[in-house]
């Protein structure tokens, strides 16, 4: 156990390298412009509200709730030299459905303590992490009757309105300990959502959380790791928690040069995926060894008849190894990883060679066998900005084929969500919701695609007459 004298050293030290670090970051120059504060990832510059929306098509009737994403979009112009996609004021853009109706779409800051001053507005209640992450720019789940903003690394979770307004930060009422993630997975059977979480100022150990039905913590239990990997998603299966820890980890000399997401491919660091009993202890976990690689997204995980843990990812061959301002990995194919707790080993199949990221999946089936995943393609030779491509994929893993679907020069989609048309319907029968880009026109399309009926006709196109910078990780929550 830490001794309080050390406690204290450690904390003075951290201060006096946080102070070092804010001076650097200020002082360095950029030699070219920041892919993820221009072209398409410009800052949205204000907020808006839309009632007004051009519906190509017919909106299911069924689909009554909101669409919402999140993503980072600087309030004030970030250094160009030190910005990270990853890190940046979290913004929420959502489109309310309700009876084959458009409503609206808005956009909102959430308020963090610097947003709020910013806008000349009271500061947001509820409490702040010490780590200082203040601004859940990553991803949006609906949870217990609230919608919540979500961020790992150390940032406590945001709940905002139906509206997207900010109505206070949460550690769930007390209860979540020094972290969340950017990933929850809820469990379909048991309504709990299970997260592996870790914290910037804790090299020493991960989480895995779990957060049950009323939305409060009940399992937060440590598991030992070095280095202090970054840990971007989890899985879950019948029986495990599936733990990546690959060689991303802090670095403290990016720390201190400025960069504001001192994380690095560290090819000194053991790559392993662990599986961790799902109500056993953090020493129970079983580490199996893997090629070194990086995964931000997994689309599924299920466990096999003769014990062994399957799990589809988007696959990257390094990520951070040159301190780029956002992913940076030219090859991410689509891969079948075979986990084997009695060889501890991880042997890992090509599924679709094209780069590729944003899996999802019919999250009724999550932790259980699946046939489709969706994914939204990659350039083929790399691009600065990471999203440039105009196709997403719907990939049948029970023939081994996948289908294109190409919304044309100059349209970039992000990632597509699962919607199934009823409680009962069967896997792929119902709806993939995402928006799409319109580059040449300044504006952004969400658009309702049939899953049986991929390359199709589009079910449904909601015309935004504004540009939606590319985010993250976006939700359907029902109404």
């Amino acid at each position: 156990m830490t001794s309080p004298v050390e406690t204290a050293i450690r904390g003075a030290v951290t201060t006096g390298l946080m102070g070092v670090a804010r001076l650097n970051r200020k002082l360095r120059r950029a030699k070219a412009p920041n892919p993820y504060l221009t072209g398409i990832h410009t800052p949205v510059k204000s907020e808006a509200t839309f009632t007004d929306l051009k519906v190509t098509g017919e909106i299911p009737a069924s689909l009554n709730g909101l669409y919402v994403r999140n993503g980072p979009n600087p309030l004030k112009g970030p250094n160009h030299a030190t910005h990270h996609w990853f890190v940046g004021d979290g913004m929420l853009h959502g489109v309310r459905l309700e009876d084959g109706k458009a409503l609206w779409y808005r956009n909102r800051w959430l308020r963090s303590t610097n947003v709020s001053e910013a806008l000349g507005e009271k500061r947001a209640p509820g409490p702040r992490s010490p780590s200082g992450q203040e601004s859940p720019n990553t991803s949006v789940v609906g949870h217990a009757g609230k919608i919540l903003a979500i961020v790992e690394a150390g940032g406590f979770p945001v709940e905002v309105t139906e509206t997207l307004d900010t109505i206070a930060h949460t550690d769930f009422g007390g209860s979540l300990g020094k972290a969340f993630s950017a990933h929850p997975h809820r469990d379909p059977d048991t309504g709990e959502m299970h997260a592996i979480t870790y914290h910037t100022q804790d090299p020493a150990n991960v989480w895995h959380t779990v957060v049950d039905t009323s939305g409060k913590v009940r399992r937060n239990e440590p598991i030992a790791v070095q280095d202090g990997p970054s840990i971007h998603d989890c899985m879950i299966t019948k029986n495990y928690v599936v733990v990546m820890d690959l060689p991303v980890t802090f670095s403290m000399p990016a720390l201190v040069a400025g960069d504001s997401f001192p994380y690095r491919w560290n090819p000194k660091h053991a790559a392993r995926i662990g599986l961790l009993p799902r109500e056993g202890k953090g020493s129970e976990i079983i580490w199996c060894d893997i090629e070194p690689c990086y995964i931000f997204h997994p689309a599924n995980a299920f466990e096999t008849d003769d014990g062994k843990v399957i799990m589809d990812a988007a696959v990257h061959t390094t990520m951070f190894a040159d301190g780029a301002a956002g992913p940076n990995s030219n090859a991410t194919p689509f891969e079948r990883l075979v986990i084997d707790p009695v060889a501890k080993r991880v042997t890992r199949t090509v599924i679709d060679s094209a780069p590729q990221e944003f899996p999802r999946n019919d999250e009724r089936r999550t932790g259980k066998t699946y046939r489709y995943a969706y994914t939204v393609a990659l350039p083929e030779n790399g691009d600065p900005g990471l999203l440039a491509d105009s196709r997403i994929f719907k990939h049948d893993l029970a023939t081994g084929t996948h289908q294109v679907r190409d919304f044309g020069a100059g349209k970039i989609p992000g990632e597509f969500v699962f919607v199934p048309a009823s409680a009962n319907s069967g896997e792929d029968e119902g709806w993939l919701i995402g928006y799409v880009l319109d580059h040449a026109n300044n504006s952004t399309d969400l658009v309702i695609l049939n899953a049986r009926d991929f390359t199709g006709r589009a079910q449904a196109t909601i015309t935004i007459p504004q540009r939606i910078p590319p985010g993250f990780h976006g939700n359907f929550i029902a109404m």
